[in-house]
């Protein structure tokens, strides 16, 4: 092995974050909102073999102005 990307490796990471992104929008929604602005990844490494993957943000009721 010597550099180069690690395309599972890769895989794995933009899934985690399509799934964080999903389950931020789910909990958005549950709560009567219909955006999130100020939204954000940070993530985490957990020993050495984890990474936690978190998107946050604020959930907002979007409307027209007048």
């Amino acid at each position: 092995l010597v550099g180069g990307e690690l395309k599972g490796m890769t895989k794995m990471l933009a899934d985690g974050r399509q799934h964080a992104q999903d389950r931020l929008m789910e909990e958005a929604g549950s709560k009567g909102a219909d955006a999130v602005v100020a939204f954000r990844f940070d993530t985490s490494e957990l020993g050495g073999t984890w990474t936690e993957i978190c998107a946050y943000g604020t959930a907002v009721r979007a409307r027209k102005r007048m």
